[in-house]
């Protein structure tokens, strides 16, 4: 997990994040265990109530069960629970100003799949005449200049 923190949101809520993260990302898998309150407040010199408080909204959120004793673990089915709720907030949220984005440049489905701009590559690698050939001293071709 990246260590740095942003002013933007509560470092409990920026904890949440991180464990959603990961295992959407497949890092943490169902079954795993959650590290230790006290282990990720040590490394990331937070108060373990702040870490507590983030793990808290994890188990009201049901993608982790407390096993009294055991500690925190994912629960099944996390993973395709937080795909869901990320897909709709990503719909609902963020595509409608990539959309936009999208139609305001004029974009081509092409384009976009490809990543890379027709208009781009045109710009980038303009048609030039070819460069006239020099005469190589331990060449035989009496016309070096002269396109084949």
């Amino acid at each position: 997990m990246d260590r740095e923190w942003n002013d933007s949101q509560p470092i409990y809520r920026q904890l949440r994040d991180r464990v959603v993260a990961m295992i959407l990302d497949g890092v943490l898998k169902e079954g795993d265990p959650l590290p230790s309150v006290r282990t990720v407040a040590a490394e990331y010199r937070v108060n373990p109530l702040t870490v507590l408080k983030a793990y808290q909204q994890l188990v009201d959120e049901g993608l982790v069960e407390s096993r009294r004793g055991l500690g925190m673990f994912i629960n099944t089915g996390a993973r395709s629970s937080l795909m869901q709720g990320e897909r709709e907030k990503f719909l609902a949220e963020e595509w409608p100003r990539v959309s936009a984005t999208i139609q305001r440049l004029g974009l081509a489905a092409e384009e976009l799949l490809n990543g890379t701009s027709r208009r781009g590559n045109q710009e980038a690698a303009p048609s030039r005449p070819a460069e006239p050939r020099t005469a190589d001293p331990n060449s035989s071709d009496p016309n070096p200049n002269e396109e084949r």
